[in-house]
């Protein structure tokens, strides 16, 4: 039994560099393998899932047992066979990376890889999990499977290299966020956590802008001013508080921030057209 996916073009980009996907296969084996290299630039991951065998790498033997993981880069000379009583099923992705491209300065995953042109050991990173996702993208086509099957290979790659190295830890970071990016963030985290003691002040603050800055940038992402933020924020977590029966409505009031029940009850009144009381008895009626 044989699956085969050699007709499709698949290109994916890591740390800067092109790879092309042109081999992705399953096999039951019943045959033996010869002796063959791979080219520059070109990389075959196999994953042993059931059966034993042989492989036969720059004229050393190993023995293939089910959750065996390697790899064969260019120019390491390799052969495969079966154990006829119990013979191996494989998958096999074979990748050719482009010689044009250039690595990121910065890369951490492609040199591992580039580098290690032979490796055998046991995965420890779940990689038959996702070669049967693999296949099922490739065998059944849903909506966005040509997004989904780069995603995969890249972290087939990204998770061969967490096996080279035994989950070494990374000294890459992500890039520091930029204000700019972040700041519906944390104007939304403001007014989500943060409705018993919000001021245009701290928010202004937080944000490095002027009060009148901010204000212009919450009609500008929301339509609203920062007092009409602040009704809707309070009185959208006063809402959820009087579902608790067991709660009163002065101990809601101090848990909004409003300095007696009455003026808590007076601003829902204002919001919801109804007291505290009234909404609290129409959700359980």
């Amino acid at each position: 039994m044989r699956t085969l996916y050699n007709d499709m073009d698949i290109h994916f980009s890591l740390e800067g560099v092109s790879f092309h996907a042109l081999n992705i296969v399953f096999e039951h084996f019943e045959r033996t393998i010869p002796s063959h290299i791979h080219g520059n630039g070109c990389y075959e991951i196999h994953y042993i899932s059931t059966g034993h065998g042989k492989l036969k790498a720059n004229d050393t033997y190993f023995e293939l047992t089910p959750n065996t993981l390697f790899v064969t880069g260019p120019h390491v000379e390799h052969a495969q066979t079966p154990v006829p009583d119990d013979p191996m099923e494989e998958y096999c992705v074979y990748f050719k990376l482009d010689s044009s491209s250039h690595m990121k300065k910065n890369a951490s995953v492609l040199p591992s890889f580039i580098r290690t042109s032979f490796w055998l050991g046991q995965d420890r990173q779940g990689i038959h999990a996702l070669m049967l996702r693999l296949f099922d993208e490739l065998a059944k086509r849903y909506t966005g499977f040509q997004e989904q099957v780069p995603l995969l290979l890249t972290q087939l790659v990204i998770l061969m290299v967490r096996n080279y190295e035994q989950l070494q830890i990374s000294r890459s970071v992500f890039t520091p966020n930029n204000l700019a990016d972040s700041k519906s963030v944390i104007i939304e985290e403001y007014f989500l956590y943060e409705y018993q003691d919000l001021s245009l002040p701290d928010l202004s603050d937080r944000l490095k802008l002027s009060p009148r800055q901010t204000q212009r940038l919450l009609m500008e992402y929301y339509g609203k001013t920062f007092q009409q933020k602040k009704a809707e924020a309070r009185m959208s977590a006063a809402a959820i508080l009087l579902s608790d029966p067991q709660k009163k409505i002065a101990e809601i009031a101090e848990a909004l921030g409003y300095s007696s029940a009455e003026h808590f009850s007076s601003a829902f009144r204002r919001y919801h057209h109804v007291s505290p009381r009234e909404y609290r008895k129409e959700q359980f009626s």
